[in-house]
């Protein structure tokens, strides 16, 4: 086992950084580490058009820090009235990376999503022509489905359907949390990929539940059972390069989360590569981190890897992390991964 570990720096395929105040907190955390971010287009309004896409990323860029090189890779929010050739400009200007797919109602700022997949058809088709990937929230929404099984039951009902439907159309599953969706995503032949969030490695569903509430474990998809983390666990660590970093970074107030009606969503950008690099360690499989979080994403979206690099060291004690930030709208509580880390950027 090494105590020093250099690897390319690593990208987050999935990550909110929301916008104003609260982006202006939350992006030095990402631009830490991450050379590259998709970023979602859930704002309110969401971020729907190329005009919208194009001056969101010039806020962000506006909030970077100097010298720091991140660079965001913009996305459209899918809805039932997306212009098909906006899209497709889009993508062609190199403006956007991916369309998000969101069941209307599934998470947070969702409700301007999808309720009908014959009503996306055409945009759907055109992004397939283009190789432009779908990223998809894979949950039904329908309230008749247990929370825990949506993510199969829409992996039933909607993805299967759609990847016989148009079997050319390249599919990222976001944030996956089932043994399900992982082996949906090895059986596939092409075109389908999946990221997991380092909360999902390293949590079930007893972290929000056993031992009383615990609202800044509650996410969305909601963790699962052991057994699906063990699943989750062991195709990260396995270097199959169909499986790579989303984040899903998800930052809300605290005042926001500690309600009757919380809001989902887990902030976990101020110690990810941390605490990968510990579970990797752990495995003993920290070879199979650079793949897992550096170099699977930029193979699937057809990018080069970052040119720069980043060293991480084992500490003799774990590492503190700031329990929350502060933001002008209010604390953020940072993701707490019930485990000691002794990994740290150096």
């Amino acid at each position: 086992m090494t105590d020093r570990l250099t690897i390319t720096r690593p990208d987050d395929w999935h990550l909110h950084l929301r916008d104003g105040a609260m982006m202006q907190a939350v992006l030095p955390h990402t631009e830490r580490w991450a050379g590259r971010a998709i970023i979602m287009p859930n704002l309110v309004p969401p971020v729907v058009t190329a005009s919208d896409a194009a001056a969101y990323r010039q806020r962000i860029e506006a909030a970077c820090q100097p010298g720091s090189g991140f660079q965001p890779l913009m996305t459209l929010y899918l809805t039932e009235a997306t212009d098909s050739q906006d899209v497709l400009a889009a993508a062609g200007e190199g403006l956007i990376q991916a369309v998000k797919l969101y069941p209307a109602g599934a998470t947070t700022n969702s409700a301007s999503g999808v309720r009908d997949i014959d009503q996306v058809m055409p945009v759907l088709e055109a992004m397939a022509g283009a190789g432009l990937p779908l990223l998809v929230h894979g949950e039904v929404t329908d309230h008749k489905v247990d929370i825990f099984d949506r993510e199969a039951v829409f992996i039933d009902q909607v993805l299967t359907p759609l990847r016989a439907r148009l079997p050319e159309l390249r599919i990222v599953m976001e944030h996956i949390t089932t043994r399900n969706a992982a082996d949906f995503v090895q059986a596939a032949s092409s075109n389908l990929a999946a990221t997991i969030t380092p909360h999902h490695l390293a949590i079930n569903r007893n972290a929000i539940l056993a031992g009383g509430i615990k609202p800044h474990y509650y996410c969305l998809p909601v963790a699962k059972r052991e057994t699906h983390r063990q699943a989750l666990l062991a195709i990260a660590l396995s270097g199959d390069s169909r499986f790579f970093l989303g984040t899903d970074s998800a930052p809300h107030t605290d005042p926001a989360k500690l309600q009757p009606c919380g809001c989902a969503g887990i902030f976990n950008a101020p110690n990810t590569i941390e605490l990968l690099a510990q579970i990797f360690h752990q495995a003993g499989q920290l070879d199979r981190l650079e793949g897992f979080a550096s170099l699977h994403g930029p193979a699937f979206y057809g990018l080069p890897v970052n040119s720069s690099k980043l060293t991480l060291a084992k500490q003799a004690e774990p590492v503190r992390f700031d329990a929350h930030i502060e933001t002008a709208e209010g604390p953020v509580t940072v993701f707490d991964p019930m485990l000691d880390i002794f990994w740290k950027i150096v």
